[in-house]
């Protein structure tokens, strides 16, 4: 039984980092139609930015975290303003760029950073366990499930209760009729990129004290979002949070039965069949589009 509650542990650990890395992505990608191969670089800046607000300014992890989303989100802001807002209408174009961007990124933080490797420490409060069910789980594991939950519950909140998630919408489906009833789709686009960008400044920040913080960290990262977004459909945000869900699980439960490179190979090559067959994912939504 201890095995058991362990394992699904692990495997919902699992899940959550993943679904905090792919919900900015899925949002980028789901309502904006960019393939956004720079948003590792953002988490990447996410992490660098919260060991800099700790080594120089004496900013723990859980104060920062605000402006840690400030800071990458802005850094999303002027990317999108500069640069992607012209490419709409040419997507392969933003595959290059955002590529090239992510290239930039990565060799500016290691001018500036240094190409060794950083550490964040993790906060006092959050280095103890707690025992459940007779086993013992991490503290600061659950407290990122729980704040993914919350994250997951505002982004929600925002897309489909708000006057701003409406107008993000009704860009999405037509951007011309929207324009016709005054809505700034450019300004939509913007903020929702600095969003989905500020997002993965977060999940950078969270998953540094697990990980060492380097200036290419964030590419294992985004391959995983994006098959976590293109199996549970691009345009839906209850697909994604099915399909890292059962990305955890089952990669914990094979790393359990076997290790973690066959898990990846098996979960990976599992993907590639259903997308074989299913191109639009678990959850297909059907919006039209002008």
């Amino acid at each position: 039984m201890a095995d058991t509650i362990n394992q699904l542990s692990t495997g919902l650990s699992i899940a959550s980092i993943l679904l905090l890395v792919s919900l900015g992505l899925a949002i980028i990608y789901g309502t904006m139609g960019v393939i956004n191969l720079a948003h590792g670089d953002f988490l990447m800046l996410g992490a660098y930015s919260v060991w800099f607000l700790q080594t120089y300014f004496g900013i723990s992890l859980i104060p920062g975290l605000v402006l840690v989303f400030l800071m990458v989100g802005a850094v999303g802001w002027l990317v999108e303003k500069t640069i992607i807002r012209h490419l709409y209408a040419r997507p392969l174009d933003t595959i290059l760029a955002t590529w090239g961007i992510g290239i930039l990124l990565e060799q500016s933080v290691r001018l500036g950073a240094g190409a060794e490797l950083r550490y964040v420490q993790m906060p006092p409060s959050l280095t103890s366990a707690v025992h459940i069910l007779g086993t013992d789980q991490s503290t600061y594991r659950i407290f990122i499930f729980v704040l993914t939950v919350l994250l997951l519950l505002a982004t929600y909140g925002l897309i489909f209760k708000t006057s701003f998630g409406m107008r993000l919408r009704a860009v999405t489906q037509n951007p011309e009729i929207a324009k016709c009833f005054g809505v700034n789709a450019s300004q939509v686009y913007s903020l929702t990129f600095a969003y989905g960008a500020g997002l993965a400044g977060i999940a950078g920040a969270l998953i540094s004290p697990l990980k060492s913080v380097s200036p290419d960290m964030g590419i294992g990262f985004v391959v995983d979002a994006f098959m976590v977004v293109v199996m549970g459909g691009v345009e839906s945000l209850l697909g994604t949070v099915v399909s890292s869900g059962l990305l955890g699980e089952l990669s914990g439960g094979i790393a359990y039965l076997t290790n973690d490179t066959l898990a990846k190979a098996v979960v990976f090559t599992g993907i590639v069949i259903l997308i074989r067959f299913r191109p639009q994912g678990l959850f297909a939504v059907r919006m039209r589009r002008g």
